[in-house]
């Protein structure tokens, strides 16, 4: 059985924990350049939702400058129900 405090001991429990680090190091580079590409995915995703927004907000203000002044004030007797 080895000694525990024996420096082969200690060397082989520091190699395994130094192995491990590394591991989860690597496992978090990954992770992290996932996450990265869900981040750059969604950025151009709300860019493009916003350019559209913008586009539809134009169209509308567009079509309502068309409207006459007086559109809003439609008599009821005129509407047919």
């Amino acid at each position: 059985m080895p000694d525990s405090f024996s420096p082969d001991h200690i060397t082989d429990r520091v190699i395994e924990r130094v192995e491990r680090l590394l591991l989860r190091y690597e496992e978090s580079q990954r992770a992290n350049i996932l996450l990265q590409e869900q981040v750059n995915a969604l950025t151009y995703e709300r860019d493009s939702l916003k350019s559209r927004l913008s586009a539809a907000r134009a169209r509308v203000d567009a079509l309502l400058e068309r409207l006459p002044e007086n559109a809003s004030a439609v008599s009821p007797s005129s509407s047919s129900y």
